[in-house]
């Protein structure tokens, strides 16, 4: 039996390029929270690229979480948000966001393990590194590497577009929150090795908003090397906010908050909170109105991001970065509450998006699933027209730029809440990606342990080889056109060849015939 640890164990302290950082040791696993990348981004720093973190002298504690990104509050009135605790932030939102929170097995600078950066959900509008669900203490122990989560800018005062009404100096200001993604890589590079890590195999990968941002991160000239597999998970962005239609939502906010166009430093010293609820107050405008509300995300502004991420093709600056991309197969369940619709409600549902096809789109879901409830059809419907149809896209785009390999996956296995009612929802794998089985949408069960090692498994593998290939899994080839090889994740973990491809021929045919791209 082991002695006490000493003060020096319990809270180690690690030399970065900017200072020394005190963290703790939690079963074998140091963790260092709130680990500033960037400077505070209020005032003259608010809608401008990130900015250098001062050095300092003695040792700062790394001890508690940053901000958060300010956003709208997280709501508890639905079920689903519930199982998620995705407004159960530890820390308040603030200014001081730009920070990354980083677990290791090791301190050694000669150990080299392979690191995986996680990219929160939320859109580009909610959610943060320093939600419970991002916490990377078991992956760590799991996966024998580092593992980092990011907190970044959001919304407006991530993705404000300020080019026109503000000038050169604002020329970036819609892509500042994925530049934020790009400095805390700067910082892996510059400094993981301190903390056991190799800067020469660095996953990045996220989940819904995350696997945008990822997707986004994939087109961005200044990521290009700095990190060198990828992973999107039920995010697969194909394309980002044009110019035209981020100028107008710049000037709805401006006539909201009564600036003038061209007063940035007006706009920069209004209170977060104004800017936020301002925000927030257009979005309720729109949808009250049956509009599309105001939204902010990266602007293709043909500088930080000269393109969009996958249209027409896959970007050229990330064609030797592997990728892995997936979804879950009821997906959009999550966006759902009729669980008991009934079989004439879901002919109803089906009439709304296929016509006069519907019933035979209905025979097509309910002949692979006879038994299955109408309600989870319907979210399967809705999953196959829009989760699926742009991570096919995003894989058959990878696949034929011919550079680095693609893998895909669709997880299939149901989450246990609420007796199954979600299905295999959105969101089902993000805890099992990190090994964890806590959360309320999997739950600490011997199934949900099988398919924790079994995505955990994957992501470890593909951050040490760049392949994810591993020993709780089949054989799982790489996905090409011809044989789209999809590894399906279930308690029978196997390959497919081509699933649901019958769903998205026949919605592509609809689409077509309606003349839109549903």
């Amino acid at each position: 039996m082991t002695g006490p640890l000493s003060a020096a164990e319990i809270f180690p302290v690690v030399e970065t390029t900017n200072g020394r950082l005190r963290g703790m040791m939690a079963g074998g696993i140091a963790k260092f929270l709130g680990v500033r990348y960037g400077a505070p981004t209020s005032g003259a720093n608010r809608f401008m690229p990130p900015q250098p973190v001062e050095k300092w002298a003695g040792i700062r504690s790394a001890l508690q979480y940053s901000d958060s990104a300010p956003q709208v509050p997280g709501d508890r009135r639905h079920d689903y948000a519930d199982l998620i605790m995705f407004e159960n932030q530890p820390a308040g939102p603030g200014e001081d966001n730009l920070a990354l929170n980083l677990w290791s097995p090791t301190l050694s600078n000669t150990a080299r393990k392979p690191v995986i950066v996680v990219l929160h959900g939320g859109g580009f509008y909610g959610g943060s590194g320093n939600g419970l669900g991002m916490d990377g203490e078991a992956m760590a122990r799991f996966s024998d590497s580092v593992v980092i989560s990011v907190t970044h800018r959001l919304g407006a005062l991530g993705f404000l577009h300020l080019a026109e009404a503000g000038g050169d100096r604002f020329a970036s200001s819609g892509t500042v929150g994925m530049q934020d993604i790009v400095a805390a890589l700067a910082w892996v590079r510059d400094n993981v090795e301190a903390f056991g890590g190799d800067p020469a195999r660095v996953l990045v990968y996220g989940q819904s908003g995350g696997g945008a941002k990822t997707s986004t991160l994939m087109a961005m000239p200044s990521g290009k090397g700095l990190f060198h597999r990828a992973g999107v998970m039920s995010g697969s962005a194909l394309r980002m906010m044009p110019e035209e239609m981020a100028n107008a939502n710049t000037a709805r906010l401006l006539k909201a908050l009564d600036i003038a166009p061209g007063d940035t430093d007006a706009l920069q010293a209004v209170p977060w909170t104004t800017l936020l609820q301002t925000q927030a107050k257009l979005e309720a405008a729109a949808r009250a109105k049956g509009e599309a509300p105001t939204s902010f995300a990266p602007v293709v502004d043909g500088k930080v991001l000269p393109r969009h991420p996958f249209a027409p093709d896959a970007p050229d600056v990330s064609r030797d970065v592997p990728l892995i991309v997936s979804t879950a197969l009821d997906e959009r369940s999550y966006r759902m509450g009729n669980f008991d619709m009934t079989e004439a409600e879901l002919l109803e549902f089906a009439r709304g998006r296929a016509g006069e096809r519907a019933k035979e789109v209905v025979d097509l879901y309910r002949d692979e699933s006879p038994e299955e409830k109408p309600f989870l059809l319907a979210a399967r419907m809705d999953s196959d027209i829009w989760f699926r149809k742009g991570a096919f896209a995003q894989a058959e785009l990878k696949a034929k730029q011919g550079g680095a390999p693609v893998w895909s996956y669709l997880w299939t296995w149901p989450s246990p809440a609420y007796g199954g009612r979600y299905g295999a929802v959105h969101g089902i794998d993000v805890a099992p990606s990190l090994h964890s089985v806590r959360g309320g949408l999997n739950g600490p069960n011997a199934n949900s342990l099988a398919m924790a090692d079994r995505i955990a498994g994957s992501w470890a593998a593909f951050a040490a080889s760049g392949d994810p290939n591993n020993k709780y899994l089949p054989d799982w080839p790489a996905y090409d056109s011809e044989n789209r090889a999809t590894m399906i994740m279930s308690q029978d973990p196997h390959v497919e060849n081509d699933p649901r491809s019958q769903f998205r021929d026949i919605w592509a045919e609809i689409g077509a015939s309606r003349g839109s791209a549903s």
